[in-house]
């Protein structure tokens, strides 16, 4: 009885994933009454709620091949305290003349309505999970939800945290409290970016990747039910709109925050989604104390501090709209101690520091800009958010290799056998080249390791790397599709500090060419766009000498065209001249 209990206060969306799954490798369940409706009861019941409705013949095929699935949809209802839905049937061979007068076409026909008030047919495949995200989408449950908000006064907010406030960008109370998609267009766009933190899906209809994303999208509305706004855009019906917000591609996710956009290039898993969007709804920044400071870098490959003063604190508000672009994927802490002023020879009003492969001894980088530049402050912790070694995964690759600052990223393959160790050399010998780097103004350089395995075919196509005993190391230069496979004496790069820092110091100084990771076609295509922009500046530049070659070699081809036609009509009138017999 008791393990009955926990599960009636499971979510719905857990226990439709959780039944589907028993649909599929459990052993048959029993059957479920199935709710009928007949002509006399049938408007007084889909009078109150929502109710999804199978219209049916005992006879037909169809019908029969899709009642298990229907079992299924009435035992996860079922199992649901407060589903916000009900399922039934119209049997229509009983109740033909009812059916005629319901214009039922086909069977099975599946009808929504809600209130009394006919919605939809359903239209789409009458797979399990398909209709398990319909029912999902339109359940509403009869216990209205509301958003949690304070009951504290605002008179215990003390004068001092009047800038703090601003620090936590939140949604408003009562955002997707239904939580479900939010349909997005012109009229109500700015409105809902307007109301805190948006994640919006930029989809097209016929696109296949948006179609399988599509239950996981609902499902991730439902996840944030009262605490984020999950929506989407269609870019068929809206395209200008699509084309003003960017849009280059289908599915496009992108979160918007305090008036700064991200796009979203990891997995597109429903778990990396949740995570995701877990992490960019944390609070921008943190306060701490001094003794906080090493235990946070401790524990996060890369962290920013700022230090700033105790009687100016509004540069924690320019900070905090500025970091929106992290998404929460780097912490940011705060502090006004002296203390810390003193340990890093602060002498600046505030200065930002960046620390790296948990090192609190010296920061890697620091920005301070008396003007306060916004934008340029979100570049600087766009740049400098990687730590010095990292594993490239389709989670971290848009990150590391198409950063904005353009990093050299150092690639080494692993297998699992030597993963273990060969990652740690990696970092040995990152944190060996950080300590070496003295001068500021080189290009920044990251570490990272790959498995040969899953990557096997990329690393081939781009490097020509293949697995072997004794990793293969490349540089990269990927925002220019160039690398280099060998050090400043031509020789093969190896996995040790000597031959990559003369590798990347011979790059540094130009004195070793570098390979393009492109094919002959690709390079063609290059070369031939290349050419074809270098002309037409040229032709900008110089447009009425361009004419005048123009009108030119028209001039020219117009005179060679008369010569012909005049020695065509020649022939013509003289055929004789051209026997020779």
């Amino acid at each position: 009885m008791r393990g009955f209990q926990i599960l009636l206060q499971l979510p719905v969306s857990l226990l439709l994933l959780a039944t589907s799954i028993r649909h599929v490798v459990a052993a048959p369940v029993a059957d479920v009454e199935l709710r009928q409706l007949t002509p006399d009861n049938f408007k007084s019941s889909v009078s109150n709620g929502v109710w999804l409705v199978e219209n049916f013949s005992p006879y037909c095929g169809h019908c029969k091949a899709f009642m298990p699935t229907w079992k299924q949809l009435q035992e996860d209802v079922a199992s649901v305290p407060d589903p916000g839905i009900t399922l039934a049937q119209v049997n229509c061979v009983q109740y033909g003349d009812f059916c005629s007068e319901m214009k039922i076409a086909y069977y099975p026909m599946i009808n929504l309505w809600k209130n009394g008030e006919f919605v939809e047919t359903y239209e789409g495949s009458r797979e399990l999970e398909l209709l398990q995200v319909y029912i999902e989408k339109h359940a509403e449950s009869s216990t209205p939800k509301v958003a949690p908000t304070s009951t504290e006064p605002a008179a215990v907010v003390a004068p001092t945290k009047a800038v703090e406030v601003l620090h936590v960008q939140t949604p408003r109370a009562g955002v997707n409290t239904a939580g479900t998609v939010l349909k997005l267009d012109p009229t109500n766009f700015k409105d809902v970016l307007a109301e805190g933190p948006t994640f919006i899906k930029f989809f097209a209809p016929w696109c296949g990747h948006c179609k399988k994303l599509a239950p996981d999208w609902v499902r991730l509305a439902r996840h944030l039910q009262n605490r984020l706004t999950i929506a989407e855009v269609d870019c068929e019906e809206q395209k200008a709109l699509c084309s003003e917000q960017g849009v280059t591609g289908f599915p496009m996710l992108v979160y918007y925050s305090n008036g700064a956009t991200s796009e979203y290039t990891s997995s597109r898993k429903l778990d990396k989604l949740k995570e995701f969007t877990e992490k960019a709804s944390i609070p921008a920044i943190k306060e701490i104390g001094v003794d906080e400071l090493e235990e946070n870098v401790k524990a996060n490959p890369v962290v920013y501090l700022l230090i700033y003063s105790a009687s100016d604190s509004s540069i924690l508000n320019d900070v905090t709209q500025a970091s929106s672009i992290l998404l929460g994927s780097v912490p940011i802490l705060t502090s006004s101690s002296p203390e810390l002023h003193t340990r890093y020879s602060v002498s600046d009003p505030w200065v930002i520091l960046a620390f790296k492969d948990h090192d609190s001894s010296a920061p890697t980088a620091n920005y301070y800009n008396p003007n306060i530049d916004k934008a340029g402050l979100s570049r600087w912790l766009q740049a400098n958010r990687i730590s010095t070694s990292v594993e490239l995964t389709v989670d971290t690759f848009q990150q590391v290799m198409n950063a904005p600052n353009k990093p050299l990223v150092v690639i080494v393959p692993v297998t699992k056998a030597t993963e273990k160790d060969v990652s740690q050399k990696v970092r040995d010998i990152g944190l060996k080249w950080k300590a070496k780097q003295t001068n500021k103004g080189s290009r920044e350089v990251v570490f990272a390791w790959m498995d040969a395995e899953r990557w096997a075919k990329w690393m081939k196509t781009m490097y020509g790397i293949r697995a072997s005993e004794e990793p293969t190391v490349v540089v990269s230069d990927h925002s220019n599709l160039v690398f280099w496979d060998v050090d400043a004496s031509s020789q093969p790069i190896k996995l040790t500090s000597p031959s990559i820092f003369s590798a990347l110091e011979g790059i540094d100084k130009g004195s070793i060419p570098s390979k393009s990771s492109r094919n002959f076609a690709e390079r063609l295509g290059v070369y031939l766009n290349a050419k074809l922009t270098s002309m037409e500046g040229f032709i900008v530049n110089h447009l009425i000498f361009t004419l005048l070659v123009f009108l030119g070699l028209l001039y020219l081809f117009y005179r060679f065209l008369r010569k012909i036609m005049a020695d065509e009509i020649d022939d013509m009138r003289n055929p004789k001249l051209r026997r020779l017999d």
